[in-house]
């Protein structure tokens, strides 16, 4: 009789050890589980997939200010290339004067509307002239603000009968805007002035 309670109780003891166990096992089993989807939540969410050509390419979603400066060269290559590479052709030349225009503010209005005064782009049609921006260097000074830059390029003037290659040193302010299909950067260059826009050589065609 003393036996069988006993052996009755060992059994339940060992039954409560197995269950305490298996909820112990259990219990760590969903914490883990859980803990790895917020990571892998927390993964997921900085990568952006990008659809191009048909194809999914991953991208990394990081903090805009890790890329300013790139950012900030970027949108200013983009503005002079814009600005300084024309061609004989009064809508491809009012197309890419629209596009650098997004990106800057009335400076360079300015100086377009000074330049269109001149006839410097009804000259560009009527004498077959082709004009091309080579970049040489952009250096930005984000420790100020608002964010400093000045430009270093040539330009490239072809001519029915000559070639002619010209310095090109510009300046400027960077204030950050809204970003637009048309201002993908979220910058606009404010201040822009040309310090330098002088003949470096002259080669007949």
């Amino acid at each position: 009789m003393f036996q069988k309670a006993k052996n009755l109780d060992s059994a339940f003891r060992q039954l409560r050890f197995n269950m305490l166990c298996v909820v112990i096992i259990s219990f760590s089993l969903c914490v883990f589980t859980i803990y790895k989807s917020f990571e892998m939540a927390k993964t997921v969410q900085g990568k952006i997939y990008v659809l191009a050509n048909g194809q999914a390419i991953k991208a990394l979603a990081t903090d805009r200010k890790e890329n300013l400066i790139v950012q900030a060269k970027s949108h200013i290559k983009n503005f002079h290339k814009a600005f300084f590479t024309l061609a004989p052709d009064e809508q491809q030349i009012q197309a890419t004067i629209n596009e650098a225009l997004y990106l800057a503010d009335n400076s360079a209005k300015k100086q377009y509307d000074n330049l269109r005064e001149s006839n410097y782009y009804v000259g560009l049609v009527s004498g077959n002239v082709n004009t091309k921006l080579f970049v040489d260097s952009v250096a930005v000074d984000n420790t100020t603000s608002p964010i400093s830059f000045t430009f270093y390029g040539k330009q490239e003037i072809t001519r029915p009968t000559s070639l002619v290659l010209r310095n090109l040193i510009t300046s400027g302010t960077l204030r950050e805007v809204e970003q637009s299909d048309n201002n993908p950067h979220g910058f606009l260059i404010e201040k822009w002035k040309i310090l330098d826009n002088k003949d470096l050589e002259i080669k007949n065609r």
